[in-house]
């Protein structure tokens, strides 16, 4: 992955109440976590304001990209 990429995940918010960036889902993903809950309870996302309502469906998205990428 080029660093340009990798700068710019690591920018991108996912979860915005708690303002868990999409590099840290990437990083959990590629030390071998591979479910949406284990995510969750790793990062505290769904713990926010809307528990979940904003950042479910995207961590759902990033595990099932990088799961098919394998």
């Amino acid at each position: 992955m080029s660093d340009h990429k990798e700068v710019i995940d690591n920018l991108k918010v996912v979860c915005p109440c708690k303002g868990i960036k999409k590099g840290v889902f990437k990083k959990l993903i590629r030390d071998g976590e591979r479910s949406v809950e284990g995510l969750m309870k790793a990062t505290g996302a769904t713990t926010g304001e809307c528990k979940g309502r904003r950042c479910s469906p995207r961590v759902e998205e990033i595990l099932k990209f990088y799961n098919t990428e394998d």
